[in-house]
Order: C-alpha cells, then sequence, then structure tokens
C-alpha cells in the first residue's frame, strides 16, 4: 500500500480519560473539571506541549449541569488553549464522540486545523446528589434523564410514558426478539451472554465505573438489587449515568505527528465511516424489528475499508441497552461468544449519555497501537436515531480525508413504508411491539402498546396496572405478545386502552 500525503492523514496521537469518585459525591468535579483533566491527560499520554498549540475544540453536550457551556471559554481558559475553531454538540447523543472524531479527521485533511481536541464530560453522580439534597428538603424527587431540558415535555408518545430512551428501547427489544423467532428466554439469554462479557471487560479495565463480572442470568433476573425497569430489561441491562466520567482525544496530522518525534507505533488511524440515521420521531420509524441506518453504516464501513468482520481483531457496539448491539452483531455477523466492547459497556463501563464512546475510543487507541490490527466503532444515538461507524487501526488504512461519511440517501432507500399515525384509532388492532414501565418499588406502573390498526396505521394503548392479567401475558412470553389481537377503546380523557380477547393466546395473522 502506496502512503498517503501524510498532511492530509489523519492520527489520533493522544487520548485521556478520568473517573471521579470521591467519597461524597458533592465533591465532585463538574462536567467542564472532568474535561480539562481528560484532555491535560491526552496531551500526557501524547507527550505533552500538544494543548498550548491546539486550534480546534470540539465538545459533547452534556446534561448533568446544564447551566455550564463549556465553550463559552472557561474550559478553554483552565487548559490555555486559543482555538481558532471551537463548537459543541446541540445535545447529549451517543454517536457525537465518533461524529466530532471524523469531522476533526476531515478538517485535518482540509487544512483547517492542525491539531484537534475532542472531549466530553458527564458529572451525573455529582449533580444528582446536590439536587437531591436540595430538592429532599421540598419533598421533590428530581429526575435528571426525564427532566433534561431537550426532553419534549408534552405529546402524543410522552402521554403514554414514552419519553425516555428507557421506555423507547423496549420497542425494539421486544420486536426483533419476535422477529428473530427467539422465545422470551431465548432473547433474554442472549442479552445475559452479552451483557456478563461486558462485564468481564469492565472488570479488566482501569477505567471503569463498575469492575465486577456478573454471569449471564444474574443479568437478567429481577432482583431487589437488580429491579425491572421496562420489560423485559432490568437494571444491569441498562445504561448506567449516575458516573462521573471525562475522556477525550488529540487529533493531528501524519506530517505533524512525525515533526514533533511521536513514534508511528504510538500512532493510531482511521479509515473509512458511514453515517446514517432515522426520523427522529420514534413512532414515525418502518418498524421496530430492525433499522436501516444501522445497518447501512456498518455495512459501507465494512466495504469502503474493504474488510470483512474476519478482519476485526475488536469492535465496540454501542451498548445503551441490548436491542442494540443485538441488532448490530447481526449485520456485522459478529459471535455472541466474543467481547462486543473494548471498554466495557454502558452499565458497566459507565454510561456518561452522550460521551461513552469518547472512552471507548480510548480504549480502542490503547488496544491499537504498535499493532497492525483494526477495531470498528458503532455509535448509536438518541431513539435508536443516529448511527455512525468508523474503522481505526494500528496501520496505515490507505484511507483518504477529507472523506463524505454521510449514506443517508441509501439508508432511506431501504427503509419500508412508514405507518400512517392514528391518535385517535378505536377497534380491533394488533400488537406491533409493546412494553411494561416499572415503579422502583418493582411492581408494574402501565403497560404502553404500539399497535397497528384494522387499516395498517399506528397508534397507541395504554394498559393500566389494575390490568393484571394482561400486564401478566404480555410479560409471560408464552406466547408471544407481538402479533396478538386486540381492541382499543377510549377512555373519558380520550386515551386508547388496550384490551385482550376472550382468548389472548390467538396470533392473528
Amino acid at each position: 500500500m502506496s502512503e498517503t500525503d501524510p498532511h492530509k492523514t489523519p492520527v489520533i496521537i493522544g487520548v485521556g480519560q478520568i473517573n471521579d469518585r470521591p467519597e461524597d459525591p458533592r465533591d465532585g468535579l463538574d462536567p467542564i473539571g472532568l474535561m480539562a483533566e481528560a484532555l491535560r491527560r491526552a496531551d500526557q499520554d501524547a507527550g505533552g506541549g500538544w494543548l498550548a498549540d491546539c486550534d480546534s475544540l470540539s465538545v459533547v453536550a452534556q446534561l448533568a449541569w446544564p447551566q455550564l457551556n463549556p465553550v463559552d471559554g472557561k474550559l478553554a481558559k483552565m487548559l490555555s488553549l486559543n482555538p481558532v475553531h471551537s463548537m459543541q454538540t446541540a445535545m447529549p447523543s451517543g454517536d457525537s464522540p465518533v461524529l466530532l472524531l471524523h469531522e476533526a479527521a476531515n478538517r485535518i485533511a482540509r487544512g483547517d486545523a492542525q491539531i484537534c481536541s475532542v472531549v466530553g464530560g458527564e458529572a451525573l453522580r455529582t449533580a444528582a446528589k446536590l439536587v437531591t439534597s436540595k430538592a429532599s428538603e421540598n419533598g421533590e424527587k428530581p429526575n435528571a434523564l426525564r427532566d433534561a431540558n431537550h426532553r419534549k415535555r408534552t405529546g402524543y408518545a410522552q402521554t403514554y410514558g414514552l419519553v425516555l430512551p428507557t421506555d423507547v428501547y423496549p420497542l425494539y427489544e421486544n420486536a426483533s426478539r419476535a422477529a428473530y423467532g427467539q422465545t422470551l428466554e431465548e432473547g433474554q439469554a442472549e442479552s445475559g451472554v452479552i451483557w456478563s462479557k461486558m462485564s468481564e471487560v469492565a472488570a479488566g479495565n482501569e477505567s471503569a465505573w463498575i469492575r465486577r463480572p456478573v454471569g449471564p442470568r444474574a443479568i437478567v433476573t429481577p432482583t431487589p438489587d437488580n429491579r425491572p425497569i421496562a420489560f423485559p430489561y432490568t437494571k444491569l441491562q441498562v445504561a448506567n449515568s449516575s458516573v462521573n466520567q471525562g475522556a477525550g482525544f488529540l487529533v493531528t496530522s501524519l506530517a505533524e505527528a512525525r515533526a514533533r518525534g511521536i513514534p508511528e507505533s504510538h500512532l493510531v488511524f482511521l479509515g473509512y465511516g458511514a453515517a446514517a440515521h432515522e426520523d427522529a420521531d420514534f413512532l414515525a420509524r418502518d418498524d421496530y424489528e430492525a433499522s436501516p441506518s444501522l445497518a447501512v453504516s456498518i455495512e459501507r464501513a465494512l466495504n469502503l475499508n474493504g474488510i470483512s468482520t474476519s478482519d476485526l481483531a475488536h469492535v465496540e457496539l454501542y451498548s445503551c441497552f441490548p436491542c442494540v448491539p443485538k441488532m448490530a452483531r447481526r449485520v456485522l455477523d459478529w459471535p455472541l461468544d466474543k467481547p462486543m466492547t473494548v471498554f466495557g459497556g454502558l452499565t458497566f463501563g459507565g454510561g456518561p449519555v452522550g460521551n461513552y464512546m469518547s472512552h471507548a475510543i480510548a480504549e480502542m487507541v490503547s488496544r491499537l497501537r504498535g499493532t497492525s490490527s483494526k477495531g470498528l466503532l458503532f455509535a448509536n444515538g438518541g431513539y435508536a436515531t443516529h448511527n455512525h461507524t468508523l474503522v481505526l487501526s494500528g496501520a496505515q488504512t490507505g484511507a483518504l480525508f477529507p472523506q463524505d461519511f454521510d449514506f443517508q440517501g441509501e439508508a432511506d432507500s431501504r427503509r419500508g413504508s412508514i405507518p400512517e399515525l392514528d391518535e385517535a384509532y378505536s377497534g380491533d388492532a394488533t400488537i406491533e411491539t409493546y412494553t411494561v414501565h416499572y415503579g422502583r418499588e418493582g411492581s408494574p406502573r402501565s403497560g404502553v402498546i404500539v399497535a397497528r390498526t384494522s387499516a395498517g396505521g399506528r397508534t397507541l394503548a395504554l394498559v393500566p396496572p389494575s390490568d393484571a392479567e394482561t400486564i401478566s401475558f404480555l410479560t409471560s412470553g408464552a406466547p408471544e405478545s407481538v402479533g396478538r389481537a386486540g381492541l382499543i377503546s377510549r377512555d373519558e380523557e380520550g386515551m386508547g386502552l388496550w384490551r385482550m380477547p376472550a382468548n389472548p393466546a390467538e396470533k392473528t395473522d
């Protein structure tokens, strides 16, 4: 392979991570403090002296301290930076670090920047403790994720309890399990294996938040310490956002790295990548069995790099909830018995909202240095909305920069028709997908059905907790609830209510 122009060849030269765990969480760093320390460590990792000349600063938006704006000068001042280019993502999203890495690489290749820094930090552990201490005086029970400014307060989906990713991703889990032909037990067993292997990776990673291996059955079995969240997910199957973590990395050109004496064995090179997205409205999806944009993102990244799954030594498949790496591994044909993370996953490695993949990038860089191995980063954000895949390598890839990573047109062409939303429907319907939400004490709070109408449209229906029979049917797994018939009626407030037929085991064609 002939060498590409070293001035247009982006390389990662330094990575840094921090776990901030004071005995009293109220003494923790704020997000800007976490970001500053992560970049200091990245600078040290690169040999020092890079931040002084850094001319581009990109920040992953954080959730814990909305009053802070890291790019308004405070972060740059803490690090004595004077960036020509400075930006923050519009909101926290899991694809942000990979997107910002890809954009930094393009910026280097275009000559718009010489040294790019990318960083994020989340301090929800400290923020939650401070807010809870203050709110408890007034009898309030705040929820930083549910109360975030970018959450839409009112709307059709929200009236049925579909507010957070925790509420929505189970819709993909239950629909895809049925599409795979798995029983509930088989689907949960797959989740348990994937998450258990992630816990093993985290146990060996000093930067992970929870460093103890957990067995597959313990992952999926509800207990007082592993309460049900939203069927079929337990606490150990969802992202752990109650962390104080920061991570960042530095990108420059191969020419600049050589000029400053960094050995090539310390560098990690970028290959080609691809991004595509679903509609921001999760009720405007063709189905919940798979994601065309997820598939296009992964498949195009492999094709552009001229590689297959067998060429990958490591992967990081985004793991906010099990349905995401399940979908991704099927596109990638990644074996169930191989780890799907280098960091430890969002439950055990830690789930700092939009910045998880910065930690994954840092770990991937550490594993690839001094090798000729390749690693794949697959990031997901929103409500199974945003997808971005990028290949990294310990050796030169031959990839040309700047590169266009937008493959939205291809994803759109592969998407099926979107069912028309009927918010006032009453009558016969079938279950397209569903979930049951639980209270903190472990009892059902409500069930929600995404249903297909007799005309093929899509509508929502509520299952009140008082309907124990239907709740039990939905969560028993025997038989599978997806595809079952029912009836939607309207209450006095116009809410759709789901009722099972006399023989709920009957499945419609």
